[in-house]
């Protein structure tokens, strides 16, 4: 094995191995499909990795690591500097340029900085096409105080087309940049868009309660099986932890104890304290006896368990009956 021969995927998956299953998984976790599906191959065809190669691609690691921190700290020119002074001119200019796409500015770039406000005011009248890309680029947060402020139809309209959004046309992403660029006086450069189903879930799990119930109603009557997605998406089985423990009792009544057994199965530790920190003694003691007694459970099953769940939480909220902390919008004061 050759230090110069590996591929990018071939030092990641040695990486990862070098630095244990704890950090790996969450770094998995951050990848798409397609990236989690290479690096795993990758990971799997691994052989005997000479120490010394290892050594390499760990410094490697640590020289970007501390690159990207350079960069935050006083920006480009004073990365490369730094580096230049670290590991000399030419080594520098290597790991800079494998930075280079992280930090190119967009006209998207000056966005995170400005009031929902006066965003929404400026896009109040484009078309909610452009609405919707101009809100990818944004953070879940950002992106909801955003669409809060835009009028009840237009938050539907825009919010089926970030549901939707798949590739843009280059052409069309350079048009909306320039109008950026030319009203925000921000700078030009490279970007990526992704929508989906997931994007707007994050976007509506933050936004005030009003306005996510007529965005859904109007999705469910534009596109049913896309709004029963984005709900799905809005909470996960994990998020249980977001419940009060007077939520989470008045849960449980709801839920069949073979349910909450097979859940927990797959379930992290958060979940499980949560779980049985809210039943009796007696009660914990029957569902861990239950875990115990059915053995080696199918994934599928699990998920459907959880799945089952989700749904009672769902139900339970909208008949106002449970709380889920976490929520945006304003603060409900409880008396």
């Amino acid at each position: 094995m050759e230090y110069e021969s590996l591929t990018s995927t071939q030092k990641a998956a040695v990486a990862l191995v070098a630095f244990g299953a704890e950090v790996s998984a969450l770094v998995l976790k951050g990848l798409d499909e397609k990236e989690l599906e290479a690096i795993t191959v990758a990971i799997a065809n691994l052989r005997d990795v000479p120490p010394e190669i290892e050594d390499q691609i760990i410094e490697e690691c640590h020289e970007i690591f501390m690159a990207r921190q350079y960069i935050s700290q006083g920006g480009v020119d004073y990365a490369k500097s730094i580096l230049e002074k670290a590991v000399g001119s030419a080594k520098a200019n290597v790991i800079m340029q494998r930075l280079e796409s992280s930090f190119k500015s967009s006209g998207f770039s000056l966005l995170k900085d400005i009031d929902p406000k006066q965003l929404s005011s400026f896009l109040q009248n484009e078309h909610p096409q452009t609405i919707a890309l101009i809100l990818t680029q944004l953070n879940p947060q950002n992106a909801a105080g955003v669409l809060s402020e835009l009028s009840p139809e237009l938050q539907a309209e825009v919010s089926l087309r970030i549901a939707v959004m798949e590739k843009i046309a280059p052409e069309i992403l350079k048009e909306i940049e320039q109008t950026l660029e030319g009203h925000f006086e921000s700078t030009a450069g490279e970007m990526s868009v992704s929508g989906g189903a997931k994007a707007i879930a994050e976007v509506l799990n933050l936004i005030d309660q009003s306005a996510e119930k007529n965005i859904l109603q109007s999705l469910e009557a534009e596109d049913p099986d896309l709004a029963a997605e984005i709900k799905n998406m809005m909470f996960v089985f994990d998020d249980l932890i977001l419940l009060d423990d007077r939520s989470i009792q008045r849960l449980l009544k709801e839920v069949e104890t073979k349910d909450v057994a097979i859940s927990l199965k797959a379930a992290n530790d958060e979940v499980k304290v949560k779980i049985f920190a809210n039943v009796s003694e007696r009660v914990k003691v029957m569902i861990e006896e239950e875990m115990e007694f059915m053995g080696p459970t199918r994934l599928s099953d699990v998920e459907a368990a959880q799945s089952r769940i989700v749904e009672i939480v769902r139900r339970l909220e909208e008949e106002g009956q449970i709380i889920i902390s976490g929520r945006g919008g304003k603060e409900e004061i409880i008396v």
